[in-house]
């Protein structure tokens, strides 16, 4: 069930589903083998069976590591796959001891278990709800825990036995505790995928994909509750809009390809050159808006002249060509972008939209004196 769940997942390339996928495969081979001991064939159902789920567990890591953006690879679970399948061989045939056995692989998962445990909680992105990597801990520690308390009953000699599936309530504990971790830590991961579906569903439906600027609704429920929030701290609000000049002439003169490069380029200076308290958005077209939290109107002002002259400062001709145009040839001068801006301070009384109908006036201003500059209100 939980192959099946997760090949489903597997279209939407989401980073770490292969590697969980082929986790689950080994541990089903690896479970189906443990459950024939009493057929014989040691080789296949102690050893092999052992060492598959050492690296079902350890490819369940690694997809963990790839899913939260680490280095895939985990070497010291890798040399520790081998130490299980070294070790098992040495306490099976040359100093048969079923304790030591028993220890070495639970220290094993036990660790493999805590480090995944540890990674949903560390890594969780930002903003995401906590649910899902809780759910994730909470699993991959219930079975570090049971891991670890039986490598410690076992290896300390508390418990003696001969064979490992020898009918014992501590053994029915393991089982039990056993079936319950493997399919909660799987609906785990489908749960991580699903976080992770539903995050690139939202920077869809809020960010704009040209620029990476918030899109009008997002931007207007996001000022909205950034001006509420600055009303109850007494911090200022300063708000601008932007507009691209000459933006219909780049779409007119080098085709629209050209114009999306443009927005491209424009979104990247302006992601480079604001803070990351503040707030970005496309109003639709070339305009866009700037909200900037706990900062004077001057110092604004100067912040937009900065990301004015970034803009201007990318030159035209051969491979440094900014986005937005083409190559320098005798039709396309040297040339910067330029944009226009319109500024103002939240006043007492004053709406979202009354913020932005003055700032809105400003940037007409701007126009009409000549583009290329930021006025203020």
């Amino acid at each position: 069930m939980s192959l099946a769940i997760l090949g489903s997942l597997r279209p939407a390339r989401i980073p770490g589903v292969s590697r969980w996928i082929g986790a689950y495969v080994w541990a089903s081979v690896a479970l189906v083998l443990t459950g024939m001991q009493r057929m014989g064939m040691p080789v296949l159902t102690v050893l092999v069976s052992n060492t598959l789920l050492a690296i079902a567990v350890t490819r369940a890591l690694e997809g963990c590591r790839e899913f939260f953006g680490l280095q895939p690879r985990a070497p010291l679970a890798r040399i520790g796959c081998a130490v299980v399948a070294i070790g098992i061989a040495w306490w099976y045939w040359a100093e048969p001891n079923l304790a030591a056995r028993i220890a070495l692989v639970s220290a094993f998962h036990a660790a493999i278990y805590a480090a995944i445990g540890w990674m949903a909680i560390r890594y969780r992105p930002p903003g995401r709800p906590v649910y899902s990597y809780r759910f994730v801990t909470a699993s991959a520690w219930l079975g570090a825990f049971a891991h670890g308390l039986r490598g410690v009953t076992y290896g300390s000699g508390m418990i003696e036995q001969n064979t490992l599936l020898a009918v014992t309530p501590l053994n029915v504990v393991w089982l039990a505790l056993g079936i319950l971790v493997l399919p909660s830590l799987s609906i785990g991961m489908v749960l991580l995928a699903h976080d992770r579906m539903a995050e690139r569903l939202e920077r869809l439906a809020n960010r704009d994909e040209l620029t990476s600027a918030l899109t009008r609704r997002a931007f207007v429920a996001h000022a909205g509750e950034m001006i509420e929030a600055a009303r109850v701290k007494g911090t200022p609000v300063v708000l601008a809009i932007l507009d691209i000049d000459h933006f219909k002439a780049i779409n007119d003169h080098f085709g629209h390809a050209a114009g999306d490069r443009a927005l491209a380029h424009f979104g990247r200076v302006v992601a480079t050159g604001v803070r990351e308290s503040d707030l970005f958005g496309r109003l639709g077209g070339e305009e866009f808006a700037l909200l900037f939290p706990a900062i004077t109107r001057e110092a604004a002002v100067m912040r937009l002249d900065a990301l004015r002259v970034a803009a201007l400062a990318v030159r035209r001709g051969g491979d440094s060509a900014p986005h937005g145009q083409e190559p320098s040839t005798p039709q396309t001068p040297h040339a910067g972008l330029t944009f226009s801006a319109g500024v103002d301070v939240l006043n007492p009384g004053d709406t979202l939209a009354s913020l932005m109908a003055r700032a809105d006036a400003a940037l007409y201003e701007a126009k009409t004196r000549g583009r290329d500059r930021v006025v203020t209100a």
